[in-house]
């Protein structure tokens, strides 16, 4: 079997794997998942290092991450060339794309590099934006939240028009396959989110690059690929070139990484992927590789001039990132309710990566990426829009999928006494209060044992003169608990006559209804 071939069904290996846990990566009914969905956001390195350096503390699969960093410098970025899953969808897309001569210099190989240096230097300083840009984190907010939607979006309408059509085997054919389909590959709920359609012109343009060049991405922008060749620069696997070589070529051609030169000699450790073609094209056999403990090959690394540029452009980012009202002492915004279980604010915005894994967990959808609301530093982290969706008071998923720890674990007994915002009665849109309109409909969807809703009778006069006695809706702070349900059940439309901020939340000692 060529090497090639091999490379390729472990690469189609990993990818099924991480499409499989992606799928899991929702409710079976039990408030467990049962397979470990986040195990790829484990291993990422990078995640580790970023999340240490913000908020001083380890996350919890940082073994794990260990030891693709163990395996990094015994054998070089095998993650980037045989495991990582959206290497493998650049793989596919170049082949879609065809063949493609480098069209950026070889210094342009050194951006990833300034990349892992300004992130590095932001963490340092205790502001996370590595996941937005961190492949893995990247892979997976972009399917989470634009293109499995889609997918699960558009085969729904088409089975849909098929059924419609007046064919009873067409018909038959559609509805089994929308049964398959939802059994195997649709979600509990059909998810939509906000800002789906630019997540998913994100990530096409990132795809779209390999028909500039192949493994754009890879080559100069990835910022998990820098990190992991620094680290593969002293590497015991090397690439040797035998006398019989003839320049023919093939080993800059097929070069994934772009790590050979204009002479097949020329070698970077940091550079190569390990996919190993130029050893199995060479039409002389003159490429090898083996183990040695021989000095590796040259580098494309930044010149120290660039890394201090680099680290000083991260350190003087985080101000600008938080010159925002919201990051004010004593400023809240009622919009930003967090997950149970999330870290004080300081904290999560120090540990969330932006994964999306707690937004596609959620059962109810309600979950959703912030855009402003929190400022430019908290960009796609989760805030719950009881518009969309409740929280669900016996679920406790979100925290068990964060992998980096800004959701804490729960079980059902501690969520229950953990508050996320409290309930507030517009008195102006509340039927009862307002129109003298009879509804119960607060009270009867509030889930806590003691109910957070109480009544309280009073008369109500209509314009001919009639009294009538109605049900008026309060809301109780000391039981409330935020999750929402209130204000998703109102029959009031448009906005809710029963509506949930922030304030009140377990999470923060400031953030109080009454100081």
């Amino acid at each position: 079997m060529r090497i090639k071939t091999a490379r390729w069904l472990v690469q189609i290996a990993f990818l099924l794997l991480f499409l499989f846990l992606f799928i899991q990566t929702e409710s079976k009914g039990d408030d467990t998942l049962g397979y470990p969905v986040r195990l790829f956001l484990d291993f990422d390195p990078l995640i580790l290092l970023s999340t240490l350096l913000s908020s001083r503390g380890l996350v919890p699969g940082f073994l794990l991450s260990l030891s693709a960093v163990v395996a990094t410098v015994f054998l070089g970025r095998v993650f980037c060339g045989w495991i990582c899953p959206l290497g493998t969808i650049h793989n596919i897309a170049e082949i879609a794309a065809g063949r493609r001569k480098p069209v950026l210099p070889p210094g342009a190989r050194k951006w990833k590099y300034w990349i892992l240096f300004f992130l590095l230097s932001s963490s340092l300083f205790t502001m996370q934006v590595t996941g937005i840009l961190d492949p893995l984190c990247l892979l997976v907010r972009s399917l989470a939240l634009s293109v499995h939607p889609a997918f699960q979006n558009g085969f729904a309408a088409l089975f849909q028009t098929a059924g419609d059509w007046p064919v009873p085997v067409l018909s038959a054919l559609a509805e089994g396959l929308h049964d398959l389909f939802r059994k195997l590959l649709f979600s509990f709920r059909e998810p939509r989110f906000f800002q789906a359609v630019f997540t998913g012109l994100l990530f096409g343009i990132i795809v779209g690059l390999n028909f500039v060049e192949k493994r754009f991405w890879c080559r100069y922008l990835c910022p998990l690929g820098a990190l992991l060749g620094l680290l593969s620069r002293k590497a015991l696997l090397k690439r040797s070139v035998s006398e019989g070589c003839t320049d023919c070529g093939v080993c800059g051609r097929v070069c994934q990484g772009r790590a050979t030169g204009e002479d097949a000699r020329e070698w970077a450790s940091s550079e190569c992927l390990a996919c190993f073609e130029c050893d199995d094209l060479c039409p002389s056999g003159s490429v090898r590789f083996g183990f040695s403990r021989e000095k590796g090959g040259g580098s494309f690394l930044p010149g120290r001039r660039s890394v201090l540029a680099s680290l000083l452009a991260g350190a003087a980012a985080v101000p600008f990132f938080r010159i925002f009202p919201g990051s004010r002492a004593g400023v809240f915004s009622g919009k930003l309710i967090r997950p149970p279980g999330a870290l004080d604010e300081g904290d999560f915005l120090a540990r969330c990566v932006r994964c999306g894994e707690c937004m596609k967990v959620c059962i109810t959808n309600g979950l959703q990426p912030a855009f402003l609301e929190g400022g430019l530093e908290a960009l796609w982290t989760p805030v719950l829009v009881p518009s969309v969706g409740y929280c669900e008071y016996r679920c406790t998923l979100c925290g068990q999928v964060c992998p980096t720890g800004a959701i804490k674990p729960l079980s059902p007994g501690e969520k229950e006494s953990v508050r996320i915002g409290t309930a507030f009665i517009d008195f102006g849109r509340c039927l009862p209060h307002a129109f003298g309109i009879p509804c119960l409909v607060c009270q009867e969807v509030c889930p806590t044992a003691m109910k957070a809703v109480w009544f309280e009778k009073g008369n109500v006069t209509d314009r001919e003169g009639g009294v009538r006695t109605v049900k008026k809706p309060y809301v109780d702070p000391a039981r409330c608990v935020g999750c929402g349900t209130c204000e998703h059940n109102c029959p009031v439309r448009g906005e809710p006559a029963i509506r949930v901020v922030s304030t009140g939340e377990s999470r923060s000692k400031e953030n109080r209804l009454l100081l």
